[in-house]
């Protein structure tokens, strides 16, 4: 007898191109999870409307480009579960039952509430949606019972939620459906944009894994680089420049330590810098460009994948919603 494999359960917004943030911080995660999880990862389209509802042009594009992206990058159609969210109603569903019993204090309380409020000033955020999309997050969740769910230290405060949300439920109800899921603490690594900031579709500073080799290289040459340098004689400060982030990721230790000499004493140039990490990051780019290509030339196998992961997740969904179903006796 073999012994089930435990499950886990993330998914992404599609609310732009997928871009190296994105992919180091989560895609590469969920790839070694593949080895020794029962994986389900979901395109949260839906979530998507919770910022981005007053412009939905581009979803359904950034949809299918996001899940190029995750077969691109490594996600196996035949070790996990990829589907996506608004194909499987039973999310809406559960979602609704359980806005009936969650309070509202724990939806005001949420940090990310305030602070995407006062980052994106452009949109109106102030809407039912936004104030309530952590209780879809949850439905998302626990409609697959998952054993783990993949986050970083600042999304525990969402997990915790639906954790909270489970209990309530499980005792209102007098009938264990939810089982409570931990949290499985990710590292992600630090990824800066080309601006210096962090690396974000909301800064419009990224390099998107659709990006082409020209378009990667250009945005790397206008990268901010350590600003007391202004002219080439000057010393630099590797600590202070976003460049040699990168160096940190795609370079191997002997080039981190050169650059890192060279650039102290103005032995190199930023322009020479940047190329160095160019090459690097196009070499490691180049496998999931070839991919990409062959999946845009194929766009039915896409579909094909979808449409079996989600026949899979629908099943799973509905069984936990008949669950619901008769302990609330509706």
């Amino acid at each position: 007898m073999t012994t089930a494999r435990r499950r886990v359960l993330s998914g992404m917004q599609p609310s732009g191109l997928m871009h190296l943030g994105n992919y180091l911080g989560a895609l590469e995660n969920w790839k070694a999870l593949q080895e020794q999880y029962d994986c389900y990862f979901f395109v949260a389209d839906w979530h998507a409307l919770s910022t981005n509802y007053a412009d939905t042009s581009r979803i359904r594009t950034f949809v299918h480009e996001m899940l190029i992206d995750w077969l691109a990058g490594g996600i196996d159609p035949e070790r996990s579960t990829i589907f996506i969210q608004s194909r499987i109603p039973e999310h809406a569903i559960l979602h609704l039952l359980l806005s009936m019993m969650a309070p509202l204090s724990w939806l005001e309380r949420n940090p990310t509430y305030k602070e995407k409020q006062d980052e994106i000033k452009e949109k109106d955020l102030t809407t039912y949606g936004f104030l309530g999309y952590p209780v879809l997050q949850a439905a998302d969740i626990l409609l697959y019972k998952p054993d783990f769910v993949p986050v970083g230290k600042d999304q525990l405060p969402h997990l915790e939620l639906t954790r909270e949300l489970a209990r309530r439920f499980n005792d209102i109800y007098k009938a264990t459906v939810f089982p409570e899921p931990k949290e499985y603490l990710t590292r992600f690594p630090k990824v800066v944009g080309t601006d210096g900031r962090k690396m974000s579709k909301s800064y419009n500073n990224t390099i998107n894994l659709s990006d082409t080799e020209p378009v990667v290289r250009q945005k790397l040459k206008t990268m901010v680089t350590d600003p007391a340098r202004i002219r080439r004689t000057d010393p630099g400060n590797p600590d202070l420049c976003p460049v040699y982030e990168f160096h940190k990721i795609y370079s191997p230790q002997t080039v981190q330590d050169q650059v890192n000499q060279d650039c102290r004493t103005a032995a190199i140039g930023c322009i020479d810098c940047k190329k160095l990490v160019a090459d690097r990051m196009v070499e490691q780019l180049t496998p999931i460009w070839d991919a990409r290509t062959k999946l845009t030339q194929h766009p039915s196998r896409v579909e094909d994948i979808v449409e079996a992961g989600s026949k899979r997740a629908a099943a799973v969904a509905g069984a936990t919603l008949h669950e619901v179903n008769e302990a609330m006796k509706i």
